[in-house]
């Protein structure tokens, strides 16, 4: 069976490679910070975002110049991580995490807010306020063409 469509079997393999990453990632933190498992979920998550959009655009992501920042943080937290300060290391890549993805965050709020059990979870008082913060904090910025100048 030949897949042409957006989901290759390769990217298959990449999205299951991320998830297992972030999901060493959290059991790393929920076993007080075992910085074997958390190791191990960096290295998934890289292998699995670079098996998802290839080498040269993991590269070209990681190395674009508004993203310099957060790339350092988040590879300088990875290899904190790897000496053995895993909190620290842990805050450093949570800070680079968010540096490099949070024009993604309103996307992924607005795709989860159409999730039928999600969203009355999302909707609850408190989560709504801190996700609507969230939501404001990243993002793309507003251009002329998203605010209507631009008439085709």
């Amino acid at each position: 069976m030949l897949s042409s469509g957006w989901l290759t079997d390769q990217r298959k393999i990449g999205l299951g490679l991320t998830a297992f990453g972030i999901l060493f990632t959290i059991l790393g933190m929920l076993l007080l910070f075992d910085r074997g498992l958390i190791a191990m979920g960096n290295l998934l998550f890289l292998a699995g975002l670079t098996t998802t959009i290839g080498l040269h655009s993991t590269v070209s992501f990681f190395m674009k110049k508004k993203n310099r920042k957060g790339s350092v943080f988040y590879l300088g937290g990875c290899a904190v991580v790897v000496y053995g300060w895993a909190v620290v290391g842990l805050a450093l890549e949570a800070y680079g995490f968010w540096l490099l993805f949070c024009e993604f965050f309103p996307t992924v709020l607005q795709f989860l807010r159409r999730v039928p059990v999600l969203s009355k979870v999302l909707d609850l008082p408190v989560l709504k306020l801190v996700f609507n913060r969230l939501q404001q904090l990243g993002g793309l910025p507003t251009t002329q063409y998203q605010a209507g100048i631009y008439k085709e």
